[in-house]
């Protein structure tokens, strides 16, 4: 088969792609969106109120949690019911959550901790997203224009990295935290009338009840499998060294770079236009030859990136060093979902991507150690050090993830 056959083109893509996949992925793009938005007002007016690095940290780690401790079970309990219900059911949940802080914030009482029970329950929501909205994308644009799906998808959240912290700077100066979770419910609504407008319908696969069982199983199918399990290592490899450095954009912005709450949006913004334009190239160019290289190489460059970031004292090469980490997780972030699909039996995809979840989930880890440290050294030479060990890992773990 020549790279042709096996890769078609965007345009042909485009034109293969359904309704229902437009609605899942807006359903992404919505959630990747106030994920972003809130994570910005959450950070600035969380360091404000503490003056702790730590803290702000803290509160990203709590959006991650559930993916470590419910991931593979939720891939498991997602085949037990029909997707499509079950989609609409965790929209529902994380836009009460959002206007529950708006109610809260708008009579002036909103404290630290209602911060945290909120972060933590939409955490709960953003653990089902690859057993459940991307599995649910797979299985409607099938195997062979996954990945090209995927770079779609990951523009979408790309974008959302563009859009939302901007927006979430502008509203916090503008009107408060209050509209930034308006705004969030609003966003929400419109992605519950697009999940309920999923015609494909993926039921309750047969014998689903036991669901510990089915847990086991597809953790068991990642450890046998030496594709799935060093894919998995990446993976968890860029969420404890990698990831948490996005914490740390608030704080250095603020201390070092010396900006308000508009310029920490914009700058935290950059990262996602690198991303963004970084899927475009991905959607256009990139071919299954690549998928490794987009995947493991874009870790390293990533990584590369945020030291710089860290330690420039000028805003304009601090941002563009955000512009990289973009374009470089881009290759990350579409290939890490679309190798997991597709070297995953069938019949077992929700279970595995559930899994996923799990390593996704290890970031916790990442955000405990770069909190502690950089309130024991400051965030600049924190964040610098995490990427730099995050390096002498990814080499020394060489001849696991070639085996990709």
């Amino acid at each position: 088969m020549n790279e042709q056959q096996e890769a078609p083109s965007f345009r042909e893509v485009l034109r293969a792609l359904s309704a229902d996949f437009w609605r899942l992925w807006y359903v992404g793009l919505v959630v990747f969106t106030v994920r972003w938005l809130e994570t910005v007002v959450i950070g600035v007016v969380v360091y404000q109120l503490t003056g702790s690095a730590f803290i702000v940290a803290m509160m990203t780690m709590l959006r991650l949690l559930p993916l470590g401790i419910f991931g593979a079970f939720l891939g498991a309990l997602a085949e037990r019911f029909d997707r499509t219900v079950t989609l609409a059911a965790v929209i529902v949940l994380m836009g009460i959550t959002s206007a529950i802080l708006a109610l809260v914030a708008w009579q002036g009482r909103l404290e630290v901790w209602h911060l945290a029970v909120a972060s933590f329950v939409n955490g709960c929501g953003w653990a089902t997203d690859n057993p459940l909205r991307r599995m649910m994308m797979g299985e409607v644009v099938g195997r062979e224009t996954m990945g090209t799906a995927m770079s779609l998808d990951v523009g979408a959240s790309n974008a959302s990295r563009m859009v939302g912290p901007a927006v979430g700077g502008l509203l916090l100066a503008g009107i408060g935290i209050e509209g930034a979770f308006l705004l969030s419910v609003a966003m929400y609504v419109t992605a519950l009338v697009a999940a309920l407008s999923v015609r494909a319908r993926i039921a309750a696969a047969p014998g689903a009840g036991a669901v510990l069982a089915r847990t086991w199983e597809g953790i068991a199918i990642v450890l046998a499998d030496r594709r799935l399990a060093a894919t998995m290592a990446v993976t968890v490899i860029y969420n404890i060294f990698a990831w948490p450095f996005t914490s740390m954009i608030p704080v250095i912005g603020r201390d070092q770079l010396h900006l308000g709450p508009e310029g920490v949006g914009i700058l935290t913004s950059l990262d996602g236009i690198g991303a963004f334009f970084g899927a475009i190239l991905l959607v256009l160019w990139l071919t299954r030859r690549w998928y490794v290289g987009a995947y493991v190489g874009g870790v390293a460059v990533y990584m590369v990136a945020l030291i710089v970031f860290a330690l420039a004292d000028d805003p304009r090469i601090a941002g563009a060093a955000l512009v990289l980490t973009g374009l470089a997780g881009a290759g990350f972030a579409t290939m890490q979902a679309t190798l997991v699909y597709l070297a995953a039996p069938a019949e077992m995809r929700s279970r595995v991507l559930g899994v996923l979840s799990v390593c996704i989930g290890t970031g916790p880890i990442g955000f405990l150690w770069l909190g502690w440290l950089a309130d024991l050294i400051g965030a600049p030479q924190a964040t610098a050090i995490t990427g730099g060990l995050g390096l002498v890992v990814l080499a020394a773990m060489r001849s696991l993830w070639r085996r990709i």
